[in-house]
């Protein structure tokens, strides 16, 4: 780190403490030119107890206000009154985020978060511009080890630093990456990406709602892997890429949200049913290839590979049994037409296409071994594998999107569980367009609310296991509170509704809400970063990835006036809407 001090001794005063209390600090100014080049978000350095200590403060609200210097009724001459009346006052608030010390001991230019001290009444306060900032900055980014940088753009105030996040701690202890549509938010998770890209061996999987992060991909000339969850023109011959989540992966929480109708007066029964179908069903697998061990202490929800067709043949039979009566008449069975919705409902799925990932997939998914090969594509980045990857969820529909994803988070969160701890790799979990599969309990429907769980419990423990989430998302006010609330890192871009800057509020830590009224002023790639991962609170303009994902605005005013609407390309949108396939386009 370099020797050379800040050194405010040529600055101009920018004003004294007037008033301290625990989380704020306001200057009356003393340099009315110098205050008007102030504005929310600089920085502003206050001396310390001591002459080598500055308290550093981050500039939330900037007031010139009239100051009244007499009173009504003091008789003095009307010109003089006037001039009293119209005396100014600059007022600047503060919020405190770190010491900078010029030495300490042996070391210079050191920086640390938190204020160990509260500054006294009438000392003296800097702007810090200029050299001064550019070598603050330095020394903010000195601090983190060159081996855990991420680069993630420059400082809005200083465009000549950049501006670095740990990278251990952005993952470590999860983050969220909140703006509204158009703000950056896809550039930004591209820019992350691609950084983590030239690591080694990184393992970071992408839940692509929309299929916009393609263009990163290997098949595009990208850096991460390609994956897609299988829609209905992938069911004849599926790609290498196509994945196939088969129906023995939910556990019978996950089934029952799909197929349960929780009014039917039969509920009880048939979920009772179902469960001991599904648990003898697999308990027959373990029998028959020899797998003694595990059926001594798996449960219903171990995922072991079973028949749907002998599913629903053992719940026909429930649904239809006839027993001897009293009266040597046959009647129903415990069971007899309690089972029939049921069984329709589940049926109905089965011959619905759109679902053939689940209950279509290739005779080799239900092979036992089948589940560590799924596992080692997803997780694994032995043999030249690519360490990022990408997964479409574009063609699942929507009623069942957040148990699918929630079964991929919960797979990978129990495998981590599970293994030894010397051998877990970490991996985060990059989810975008979260409001979709994690949102507010009060809002989620059955099927949801088994997503929220698994995503719940990952924010909660996944940490402890070497997993980690990256939230991201155009909604936070719909996202699970929970999941939220475990974010110890932000990356907040332009926010416009009031709903959203609420949450992104209550989420900051006291001190820091103020900085939220910058949220909807933000320009396109301008981000509020503030965590574990940050030394200091700041407003970065983050660099344009490389690959850019294909989520570019498209220019409506410039297309109308120059393209025509293609009727060829109409006629072949048709036809991959009636296919639910977008390979027909």
């Amino acid at each position: 780190m370099t020797d050379v001090v800040i050194d405010f001794g040529s600055e101009p005063l920018l004003g004294k403490v007037a008033r301290v209390d625990t989380n704020r600090v306001t200057i009356v100014g003393s340099d009315a030119a110098l205050v008007t080049r102030v504005s929310v978000g600089d920085l502003v350095a206050v001396q310390g107890a001591l002459s080598t200590e500055y308290l550093i403060g981050i500039v939330d609200r900037v007031i010139r206000d009239t100051e009244e210097r007499l009173s009504l009724d003091q008789e003095d001459d009307e010109e003089d009154f006037a001039q009293a009346l119209t005396a100014e006052r600059d007022l600047l608030r503060l919020v405190l985020v770190g010491t900078y010390r010029t030495v300490e001991g042996s070391a210079h230019n050191t920086f640390k978060r938190g204020a160990d001290s509260f500054p006294k009444l009438d000392r003296s306060c800097f702007l810090i511009e200029g050299g001064n900032l550019q070598l603050l900055m330095s020394t903010l980014s000195a601090g983190v080890p060159m081996e855990e940088r991420l680069i993630l753009g420059s400082f809005v105030a200083d465009s000549t630093a950049s501006a670095i996040a740990d990278g251990n701690r952005l993952f470590q202890r999860h983050g969220a990456l909140l703006g509204s549509t158009g703000s950056g938010k896809s550039w930004t998770v591209a820019l992350i990406l691609e950084r983590a890209s030239k690591l080694r061996f990184p393992n970071l999987i992408v839940f692509d709602l929309h299929g916009e992060y393609a263009p990163l991909t290997d098949e595009a000339g990208g850096f991460a892997q390609s994956f897609r969850v299988a829609g209905p023109g992938d069911l004849a011959a599926p790609g290498p890429d196509v994945l196939f989540l088969p129906h023995w992966l939910l556990n019978h929480e996950e089934m029952l949200a799909m197929l349960l109708d929780r009014s039917d007066n039969n509920a009880p029964n048939q979920a009772a049913r179902f469960l001991t179908h599904v648990r003898t069903l697999k308990g027959a697998t373990l029998t028959t290839t020899g797998h003694s061990e595990v059926a001594t202490t798996f449960t219903v929800d171990s995922p072991i590979p079973y028949s749907m067709d002998d599913l629903l043949d053992a719940l026909r039979a429930d649904d239809t049994e006839r027993v001897p009566g009293a009266t040597s008449k046959d009647v129903g069975g415990t069971y007899y037409g309690k089972l029939t919705r049921f069984v329709q409902r589940l049926e109905a799925k089965r011959l619905d296409r759109r679902y053939g990932f689940m209950f279509e997939a290739p005779a080799g998914s239900m092979q036992y071994d089948w589940l560590p090969t799924l596992l080692g594509r997803l997780l694994g980045s032995e043999n030249g594998q690519r360490g990022i990857k990408i997964i479409d969820f574009s063609e699942v529909p929507s009623d069942v999107l957040p148990v699918v994803v929630g079964v991929l988070g919960r797979l990978v969160f129990d495998l981590q569980f599970w293994m030894a701890p010397d051998a877990r790799t970490p991996i985060s979990l990059v989810c975008d367009e979260a409001h979709l599969y994690m949102p507010v309990r009060d809002s989620a429907d059955a099927v949801a609310t088994r997503g929220v769980e698994v995503f719940e419990r990952i924010a909660k423990e996944g940490r402890k296991y070497g997993v980690s989430l990256l939230i991201v998302s155009q909604r936070p006010a719909d996202v699970s509170r929970t999941v939220l609330s475990q974010c110890n890192n932000f990356i907040v871009l332009r926010l416009t509704n009031d709903q959203d800057q609420s949450v992104v509020q209550h989420l900051m830590p006291e001190s820091m809400g103020g900085l939220t009224a910058i949220l909807p002023l933000l320009d396109v790639g301008e981000a509020l970063v503030l965590g574990d991962a940050v030394v200091l609170p700041t407003r970065i303009q983050v660099d344009p990835p490389q690959i850019k994902p294909d989520s570019a605005t498209r220019q409506f005013w410039t297309e109308w006036a120059a393209t025509e609407a293609p009727s060829a390309a109409i006629a072949l949108g048709v036809e991959a809407m009636r296919r639910q396939s977008r390979s027909s386009t």
